[in-house]
């Protein structure tokens, strides 16, 4: 934090929408310098997309969170939050399931080629060549992104079948605006080359790291014991509590009406609004509206929402990765967690639980089918994908996330910034942080950092939040 500020933190009455890692890392920050904030979650759990959901002593993380950063005052943060004996060291251990085969990931040369065998692989390497000679004319799509780096056999092998699940529409419908942050340099391409032609100088070979931080409880574990650090030191937490308006005069946002358990509606009049709720239902919630043009830019934004099968099955049906990518058109789910592998602490003696993930659209087929139908299919799709016996689950549980990802459409960059432009004009007491409150594909910790620059601006910063999460190196590659 600054040691000089041009605002009077004693001034301050900040209210902040959503007790999720970014609010609640906004409401600790300001602790820091004697303020206290009112938060409302909108929930009755804390910790948003990182919340640790409790079904009958098994506990889930929401699509799985490793504790891996470049971003050195989040990392601090984090030890501040949880003393260091609540931390678990675990090793990264992801594969990728491709007609019946399993590919290690991140990607090892033998392996791979053994499950391509030698001629898939040349092929691989021929249709690269041929790519980098004539690579697609658009490349602005991710498709084009995509085959002009791997070429078209990797492309549609590792990538599209994925993809298309992952967000619902065809690859070549989708921007390459944040394909850097995402896959860039991690290629089966780099393990074939390395494996066929030696390179000179290795120290120049990426790879990604290979073990990360995990709370023993789960991530939500970090988030309630934020929660508790905050109540204790003053804030106020409302669950159960829904935003419907913010108030706002003279450029500026002056209350925050809000919908309580009880169903009353309650005033809270603010000097700061730290706001994580999406981006879109916080300019709806503006009183007066903003205009037409700002409220369609706003409709323009969507979501992609998730839902989690998770059954529980003998710990020898369960496997040692995190997760398992399943680019198998033939089922529905899409990624497969091992709960147990995250932590022990997570699951029972002598079982574990597998959290088989499904990415769909509320009120789609997939949301709205009964429980038990939910939990049948994952039955039926873990069986077809050789990974347990129908017989093998014990007992299966439902958890859905409405809003879990962002969708980057070829409009939401211009969408986003007409509210951004919309809010420094009529609102710049607004802060909008974190994945759902800028529309940015944040991870968890990139979330935190919205929000801890943030509150250095409320202070008389002027970080620009808006460039977190742009760099060009992948967020979990490091130099070999």
């Amino acid at each position: 934090m600054p040691e000089h500020s041009s605002a009077d933190p004693s001034s301050f009455a900040p209210v902040v929408i959503g007790a999720g890692p970014a609010g609640l890392t906004a409401a600790y920050q300001l602790h820091k310098h004697g303020v206290s904030s009112t938060i409302l979650e909108a929930d009755k759990v804390v910790g948003g997309i990182s919340r640790t959901v409790e079904r009958d002593g098994w506990r889930f993380d929401i699509g799985g969170h490793r504790f891996f950063t470049k971003v050195k005052p989040v990392e601090e943060l984090w030890h501040e939050i949880l003393p260091d004996e609540d931390f678990l060291m675990r090793p990264r251990k992801s594969r990728i399931y491709y007609q019946g085969k399993y590919y290690d990931y991140p990607l090892k040369a033998f392996n791979a080629l053994g499950n391509l065998g030698i001629l898939e692989a040349f092929r691989c390497v021929g249709s690269y060549a041929w790519a980098r000679v004539r690579p697609p004319k658009d490349q602005n799509n991710y498709e084009g992104w995509l085959v002009a780096r791997f070429g078209w056999r990797l492309y549609r092998t590792f990538f599209e079948t994925y993809t298309e699940k992952v967000w619902g529409m065809k690859v070549a419908d989708m921007p390459a605006d944040w394909a850097a942050q995402r896959v860039k340099n991690l290629s089966l391409m780099n393990a074939i080359t390395n494996a066929i032609l030696p390179k000179r100088n290795q120290k120049d070979i990426t790879s990604l790291i290979e073990e990360f931080q995990y709370p023993k409880l789960g991530p939500g574990m970090m988030w309630e014991r934020c929660r508790d650090l905050v109540v204790a030191k003053g804030s106020t937490v409302a669950m159960n509590t829904r935003v419907e308006q913010v108030k706002h005069r003279d450029g500026k946002a002056i209350a925050v009406l809000a919908r309580d358990a009880d169903g009353h509606l309650v005033e809270h009049p603010c000097s700061h609004v730290v706001s994580s709720m999406p981006i879109p239902h916080l300019l709806k919630a503006m009183s007066p509206q903003p205009p037409a043009e700002v409220l369609a830019a706003a409709d323009g934004l969507k979501f992609r929402d998730f839902l989690t099968v998770a059954l529980v099955v003998p710990e020898a049906s369960g496997f040692p990765d995190n997760w398992i990518y399943i680019h198998d058109p033939n089922v529905e789910v899409g990624r497969i967690q091992n709960f147990g592998s995250w932590s022990p602490y997570l699951v029972k003696d002598g079982r574990t639980c597998l959290g088989l993930e499904y990415f769909v659209d509320e009120g789609d087929r997939l949301w709205n089918s009964a429980d038990e139908d939910l939990v049948a299919q994952g039955t039926r799709e873990l069986a077809a994908l050789g990974l347990s016996q129908p017989s093998d689950v014990e007992s299966g549980y439902v958890v859905r996330m409405p809003k879990a990802y962002p969708i980057y459409d070829y409009t939401y960059k211009s969408n986003v910034d007409v509210l951004r432009g919309w809010l420094a004009e009529h609102a710049s007491n607004v802060y909008p942080v974190g994945r759902n409150g800028m529309h940015k594909y944040n991870n968890q910790d990139h979330s935190m950092y919205t929000a801890m620059l943030s509150v250095e601006n409320m202070l008389g910063a002027s970080h620009d939040i808006w460039s977190v999460n742009v760099e060009e190196e992948y967020h979990e590659e490091a130099k070999g």
